[in-house]
Parts: C-alpha cells; sequence; structure tokens
C-alpha cells in the first residue's frame, strides 16, 4: 500500500527563542511533497501535487495556525529537551 505521514520537530541551535525553527513535512511513499517552514513563514512544495497545495494552504487558514506552532509547540517544549539533552551528555 501507500504510506502517507506528517513529521513535525523543533530545531535549534542556541539558547535564544528566535533561533527556534519549526518544520512540519508531509510524506508520500517516503518523498517529500510540501514542507512549512516557520523561518520562511509558509509552505513550499516540492512536487507538482506539492506546489499546488502550498499555494492553496498560503492563502488559507492553514499557514495561520502553523505560524502560531513555533510558540506553542516549540517554545513550551523547549526547557524539556534541554535538560533531556544535558542529562544524556
Amino acid at each position: 500500500g501507500f504510506r502517507y505521514y506528517v513529521v513535525g520537530s523543533c530545531e535549534f541551535n542556541s539558547s535564544k527563542l528566535n533561533d527556534i525553527e519549526y518544520t512540519e513535512s508531509y510524506y508520500y511513499n517516503k518523498l517529500e511533497y510540501i514542507r512549512f517552514s516557520s523561518s520562511v513563514g509558509k509552505y513550499v512544495g516540492y512536487t507538482e501535487h506539492g506546489i499546488k497545495n502550498a499555494e492553496r494552504w498560503n492563502n488559507g487558514p492553514e499557514v495561520i495556525s502553523r505560524r502560531a506552532e513555533k510558540e506553542r509547540y516549540c517554545f513550551r517544549n523547549v526547557g524539556n529537551d534541554v535538560e533531556a539533552a544535558l542529562t544524556k551528555s
């Protein structure tokens, strides 16, 4: 069968909250076809299907809710992630 999945992640390389980047990638059959990046602030398509969806999603309410994910998800969990990383090192 076919495989569809979404991966959301927070990436940070410093202790500054502005340096955190939230990304959400959509995959179909192991091929990433669209991605939201908080540093870009919109969806970017990588396939023909992804480009069409990116144009539609960037003009709808989807992009507004994704822009808030950095504050809602990343900022809330950054302390837990840093603590877990420090205890493993």
